[in-house]
């Protein structure tokens, strides 16, 4: 009898969620500057919508239901290491009910790519991503200081619901504190290892000494999520590493 109960309450919580996209957030357009370099222009960022929140594990199970090729047993190598949807107990359960508002992770950038094409949508663009995630809560000291409590907390599991902190001045959630996000270039500044093809690139966006030359030596966080997208491969999938659509 409690096996049915519980099979009515996560039915009922999966039909509210299903088939919902997160609601979208306009974003004026604007310019900011990035903090890893020293006199750089303002970067200039045109209006887009990004969503509220990251994609939902409920979210993300109304699309494998609809596109079996990205279930977790059957998605090609290819497109994803085999940690993808690892914590999914099987193809179409993702748990305890209480995950259902938890942000999907281990989703490689293909499968990301694919989730928000499905909803008419695309992933955001590193300049878009860092524009709002820069905006301030009430000021930047507030957000350094959630970013330096998340870093200290290291891996939690189960990662906590979307929307449980505030929202930026956009009405953005869980830009900070939560997971990482892939972000539609996140490999522009991709670092190869040879020295010679790596000559274009700005190393300030991933060393240490850089910083002293940065706009903003304070905002070394900044510099970890630039150092994070640099290490990624696009069929990687990684514990605290979702993402949210744009457009």
């Amino acid at each position: 009898m409690d096996g049915l109960k519980n099979w009515i309450i996560l039915t009922a919580v999966l039909l509210s969620c299903a088939g919902q996209a997160a609601p979208e957030v306009l974003i004026p357009a604007g310019e900011y500057k990035m903090p890893a370099k020293l006199n750089q222009k303002s970067i200039k960022v045109a209006e887009f919508k990004i969503d509220m929140r990251p994609v939902t594990n409920a979210e993300y199970l109304e699309f494998v239901r609809q596109n079996p090729q990205w279930r977790k047993a059957g998605v090609k190598k290819i497109f994803a290491d085999s940690s993808y949807l690892s914590y999914w107990p099987a193809d179409l359960e993702f748990g305890d009910k209480s995950m259902a508002n938890s942000p999907v992770v281990r989703v490689s950038w293909f499968a990301a790519r694919e989730y928000c094409a499905w909803k008419g949508r695309r992933l955001p663009f590193t300049n878009e991503w860092e524009y709002v995630a820069q905006s301030p809560y009430k000021n930047r000291t507030e957000i350094r200081e959630l970013i330096l409590e998340w870093y200290g907390r290291g891996a939690e599991w189960p990662l906590a619901s979307v929307e449980k902190g505030s929202a930026n001045r956009f009405g953005v959630h869980d830009m900070h504190g939560l997971i990482w996000e892939w972000v539609e270039d996140f490999n522009t500044a991709l670092v190869t290892g040879e020295s010679r093809a790596d000559g274009g690139l700005d190393k300030n966006l991933f060393c240490g000494a850089g910083a002293s030359g940065a706009a903003d030596p304070g905002d070394y966080a900044a510099f970890m999520r630039f150092a994070f997208r640099s290490s990624l491969q696009a069929r990687y999938t990684v514990q605290n590493l979702g993402f949210r659509c744009a457009k």
